[in-house]
């Protein structure tokens, strides 16, 4: 999904932890809970986070598009070439 298309609170640079949820749905076609964000900010394995000030979490929108294409598999066309 281009950008342009995106409604104006998922275009910002940095998302709080709902929007990336959002953000990875309507552009990737990814769902995943907000709880689960915050579980992978804790443990790792998630997408690039930054912290503006002390407390505050916020997601680059480019660290969720490159996280989700490594969530993604390359084109295979049966379940045997799943490597």
């Amino acid at each position: 999904m281009d950008a342009i298309n995106l409604p104006p609170r998922l275009r910002k640079p940095r998302l709080s932890r709902k929007e990336a949820c959002e953000y990875l749905e309507m552009v990737h076609g990814i769902t995943r809970a907000v709880s689960t964000l915050a579980k992978l900010a804790h443990t790792g394995g998630g997408p690039a986070i930054e912290y503006v000030g002390k407390r505050d979490l916020r997601y680059p929108r480019t660290g969720l598009d490159a996280w989700a294409e490594r969530l993604i598999s390359p084109p295979v066309y049966s379940t045997a070439e799943r490597k």
